[in-house]
């Protein structure tokens, strides 16, 4: 993304706020006017007592009087002025931060999924927070930064036209460095945005797989690994560090030039008496006050460089394409409550699009079905039941629930009639209760003791430190792989929908526990059109169609006895 863009959509962000801004800019003038006010002020009081014996009291105690004045108003300005940038900046990343979460819930998981999750977080957290900084400056001494310049300008110009053109002359040489060390920098910001991302996606999957890297020894492979990434971050931070700090004495050096030349023609201009000393100790500060802010805009605009090269990621990820709901060319269908009749035709699909995965699925159950898929590893189980959730969008064919195309169902409507039971589990940071309750936060206590009790985790829960009220931490790390699985069912078990998916459900569960589920499990599922991955033969037998896949393709189906009679791919994975 091109820079002239990016700071079109920083300003379209701001837009809603411009209200805001514009007052804010009002308090800057009044707070630069009162500023510049002060050295002339102060040359006014110098004149006043420049003879020996001879000091005009009455004079300097009513200009002393509208110093105080001019540094009251002063105060007001600066505070109210703080006050308006910290809103609009903080609620500007308020809004932005929001978007962000929304477009995490409206992108395809594929998108997700190809970005990594430790790039999505710096982008989410570290990027926002460069870009908040960056807009802070820039309302809070850009503004007065600028506006200090022309007003000093135009003071001295009103003062002294022919000591203010020294000034205007030796400007240009601080704008010049200014912009050209800019330039350097962006490149520099943008690569160590882009690092970070990638050193905060590795350590996020370092925490995440400890125990694995322990297991297999691998811990001086990681930090290598980590080593080099971090160096190479070292050497791009320090760049962009050398580069933006060159800035400032850059500038100071131009600055110290003005400020000598002001003072050279002054001091001439004052031997030859068309200067007074109160007006010369008055140019001298103005020198200084016109200097000052090219050093505060150097370092805004670099720092303002790291901000739009993070702001160039946020915006990245913000235009990337929303998962579709409705499709085109279907006219949306409130759903009603589905009963449970499943119709899937010329189904296709494949991540790379060079590569076929899933092709060529057709099949048909009835409501109160239940369907087993088997196959070996990597045939395409998992894909395919990504698809009846509609987390993926198949590349030909339909699926119809209850003669209704799924793309005319809104998501949201469809996933309320699907309970699922993943392989790998998801909990949450919070208590029992609240994880169990997750996809229906009205239940009652009873009903989620209840819940529990019907996926036998009950037991368990009873023995922890605060039982349902016992805080989990990230992912529910205190608990075993199978407690966490138990809890998902429990999950289930809380909020009954006419269509299940099991897809590895007892995974984790000892065989003991596995009998209960498994009877709680044929309880739940009368009269619900179910879907079951598993391995067991136990899972698989009493289903009522069979799916069996391989290389993505549904090669076999029926009962398990009509297929034990064919002999066919499904016999001999039976026997391997």
């Amino acid at each position: 993304m091109k820079n002239k863009e990016i700071y079109r959509r920083i300003l379209k962000l701001l837009k809603p706020k411009m209200p805001l801004i514009c007052l804010s800019l009002i308090f800057a003038v009044i707070n630069v006017v009162a500023t510049l006010s002060i050295p002339i002020l102060t040359g006014r009081g110098v004149d006043c007592m420049i003879d020996k014996g001879n000091v005009d009291f009455a004079g300097l105690k009513t200009i002393l009087t509208w110093f105080l004045v001019v540094l009251l108003i002063n105060g007001i300005a600066n505070y109210l002025m703080t006050l308006l940038n910290n809103r609009v900046t903080f609620s500007t990343v308020h809004d932005l931060r929001r978007d962000l979460l929304k477009k995490m819930h409206t992108v395809p998981v594929t998108t997700l999924d190809a970005m990594g999750h430790g790039d999505l977080l710096s982008r989410t957290i570290s990027d926002v927070e460069r870009l908040s900084d960056g807009l802070l400056l820039g309302f809070s001494q850009l503004f007065t930064g600028v506006l200090t310049i022309i007003g000093t300008l135009i003071f001295m110009f009103v003062t002294n036209g022919f000591i203010s053109l020294v000034v205007v002359v030796l400007t240009p040489l601080s704008l010049f460095a200014a912009s050209f060390i800019s330039k350097k920098t962006y490149k520099h910001f943008k690569k160590q945005a882009s690092l970070q991302g990638k050193m905060t996606g590795f350590i996020n999957e370092s925490v995440n797989a400890v125990r694995l890297i322990k297991a297999f020894s691998a811990e001086e492979a990681k930090e290598e690994a980590f080593n080099e990434m971090n160096e190479e971050f070292a050497k791009v931070n320090l760049k962009a560090l050398f580069y933006s700090s060159t800035t400032n004495p850059v500038t100071r050096f131009v600055n110290g030039l003005v400020y000598a030349g002001v003072g050279i023609f002054g001091a001439l201009l004052g031997i030859g008496g068309r200067l007074t000393i109160g007006t010369l100790t008055c140019f001298l500060s103005y020198a200084n006050q016109y200097t000052k802010p090219f050093n505060e805009i150097s370092g805004v605009v670099t720092e303002f460089q790291n901000a739009v090269a993070c702001a160039g990621r946020i915006f990245e990820f913000l235009d990337k394409e929303n998962t579709i709901d409705i499709k085109e060319g279907l006219q949306e269908v409130n759903a009603p409550v589905l009963e449970g009749n499943i119709e899937i035709k010329d189904l296709a699909f494949s991540y790379d699009k060079s590569k076929k995965l899933l092709y060529d699925i057709s099949f048909k159950v009835d409501k109160g079905s239940h369907i087993a898929i088997v196959g070996p590893t990597g045939c395409g189980k998992t894909t395919f039941i990504n698809l009846l959730m509609r987390f993926f969008e198949p590349d030909e064919g339909e699926i119809f629930y209850d003669g209704i195309p799924s793309g005319s169902i809104r998501k949201k409507d469809l996933r309320q009639q699907i309970g699922m039971v993943l392989q790998e589990t998801w909990l949450k940071s919070d208590t029992v209760a609240k994880n169990i309750a997750y996809g229906h936060p009205e239940a009652t206590m009873e009903e989620i003791v209840e819940a529990a009790k019907k996926a036998h985790a009950h037991s368990f829960i009873s023995r922890l430190e605060n039982g349902y009220d016992t805080v989990l931490s990230q992912d529910g790390g205190n608990l075993s792989a199978g407690q966490k699985q138990l809890l998902c069912i429990a999950r289930l078990m809380l909020n009954l929908p006419p269509i299940l998916i099991l897809d590895e459900a007892t995974s984790s569960i000892d065989t003991r526990t596995e009998l209960k589920i498994t009877d709680a499990f044929e309880t739940l599922m009368k009269g619900r059109t179910s879907f079951i991955v598993a391995h067991r033969l136990s899972t698989i037998r009493n289903a009522d169609l069979i799916l069996v896949m391989k290389d993505g393709n549904i090669i076999e189906q029926g009962s398990h006895e009509t297929l034990l009679e064919k002999k066919g791919f499904y016999w001999q994975l039976l026997n391997s």
